[in-house]
């Protein structure tokens, strides 16, 4: 029985019926080719060597691909089978929205501890909290297929990562210690241990100094080839819209005005995957003092509806961020997290929104490369699984009870009333989706070799 390119296979056990999806992945070179074209085209315009180093940067492997891909994943999402652990409460969680491997790393919070934490958030939105687990799932794979892991491994992976995930779950049922749990180097081994301690041998001197450089007594922006000069009415737009982002930052959490001062603005290229074809810039601003010794560096990125919306449209009330779609992000973020960066805050140039917060010296990328044997693989996933629990329990009504107004933890360790036929779900649609990634990887490959428009 075949789903547009799918198909869905009930199969019948001894204990009860579940439904097990079985995806028949295809190559759908068209599809691929067109989505890529219809998500991309926007920004062609403002940032075509963008999206051409997004072209390369996908073509390297399946799991770079996924990476670019939230949008492809979620038209999909849109016509393939429900899991059949949901309700009407756990279609609707505050999802992080891109959960893949690389979307983790460790970083200095606003309270000073060095945590290891979800560090994305663009594609914050309301959905099925099986969306992010499926996500996360399926660039396992992708991820363990590429260092090398066996198939079994990888499977296993995927079913270490749900179990952490289900029982931390368990665990925050009934109480509120999802609002003050966190990964540290007290409770974290293996390379996700090294990748917080990464963080102490880090300094504001020595990020500054990669940057910038001062002359005459002033802090500037070096030339470098990822930090090019803006057009002098761009600099002069986002000085203008600095005071509307002071203002979104909340007073409790506000300097003085004098802190936000611009001292230079650059636009930032190559950085990310799903992201590269928006616009990014780096702004340096004074900081505490006058010494240039405590500048800072604001990270303002432009943000755009999240790909999530795209297979549940309106779930997200626009009133919950005032439609605008840096708002949104910003609000994912502080739902999703704690202790979160004070300068968190969004503006507009036009019509346009950007996000804007601290590019933290204090900012360590999670490197998935390093997961080369099962064991050190396992105790990753393992904490990933912790972190996205956490993340999903403390966005219900914790964070704000006029948005969602039960609790997630207690939903979804109710819902999941088999762990076993779960996890045995996910596995499935995992190895299935990613099959269909490696189709789709391909696709974008002989697209390039053709010369195919992509955006």
């Amino acid at each position: 029985m075949q789903r547009s390119t799918f198909a869905k296979i009930l199969l019948m056990t001894s204990s009860a019926l579940l439904a097990t999806q079985v995806l028949a992945a295809t190559p759908r070179y068209s599809t691929v080719v067109s989505s890529l074209y219809s998500f991309n085209h926007p920004y062609a315009a403002q940032a075509s060597n963008e999206l051409a180093t997004k072209m390369t940067k996908m073509a390297v492997s399946p799991f770079s691909f996924y990476r670019g891909t939230s949008h492809l994943f979620y038209k999909d999402m849109m016509t393939l089978p429900a899991s059949s652990y949901t309700n009407a409460s756990t279609n609707k969680v505050w999802l992080q929205g891109d959960m893949h491997l690389q979307n983790f790393g460790a970083l200095r919070d606003d309270s000073s501890n060095d945590i290891f934490d979800i560090n994305d958030f663009d594609e914050g939105y309301f959905g099925a909290y099986v969306w992010d687990v499926r996500r996360m799932a399926v660039s396992i794979i992708l991820a363990a297929k590429e260092n090398g892991l066996s198939s079994t491994d990888r499977q296993q992976l995927v079913r270490d990562f749900i179990d952490t995930y289900l029982n931390k779950n368990s665990e925050f049922k009934g109480t509120s210690d999802e609002l003050t749990y966190r990964l540290t180097t007290a409770n974290t081994s293996e390379v996700v241990k090294d990748t917080i301690q990464a963080l102490a041998g880090k300094s504001r001197s020595s990020f500054l100094a990669k940057y910038t450089a001062i002359t005459n007594s002033a802090r500037k922006f070096q030339n470098l080839t990822d930090l090019v000069a803006v057009p002098s009415a761009t600099y002069t737009a986002i000085n203008s819209a600095m005071s509307s982002y002071i203002s979104s930052i909340p007073a409790a959490k506000r300097y003085s005005n004098s802190y936000y001062a611009v001292k230079d603005i650059r636009q930032k290229l190559g950085s990310g995957v799903g992201s590269l074809g928006k616009m990014r810039y780096y702004v340096l601003v004074q900081g505490a003092t006058t010494s240039t010794s405590d500048d800072v560096i604001l990270e303002m990125k432009q943000q755009s509806s999240s790909t999530v919306a795209i297979a549940a449209p309106n779930l997200m009330p626009a009133s919950a961020y005032n439609s605008n779609q840096a708002y949104r992000m910003v609000r994912s973020a502080k739902a999703m997290s704690s202790n979160t960066d004070r300068l968190y805050g969004y503006t507009t140039l036009g019509s346009v929104a950007y996000s804007l917060r601290e590019k933290s010296p204090f900012q360590e990328d999670f490197d998935y490369t390093l997961l080369t044997s099962y064991g050190k693989f396992k105790t990753a996933v393992e904490y990933m699984g912790k972190v996205l629990a956490r993340a999903h329990s403390m966005s219900d009504q914790d964070y704000d009870a006029t948005l969602i107004t039960y609790s997630i933890d207690k939903q979804i360790t109710d819902v999941v009333t088999s762990s076993s036929s779960f996890k045995d779900e996910i596995v499935n649609f995992s190895l299935d989706y990613a099959a269909q990634v490696e189709y789709d990887w391909q696709s974008l490959k002989t697209a390039q070799q053709n010369g195919a428009t992509l955006y």
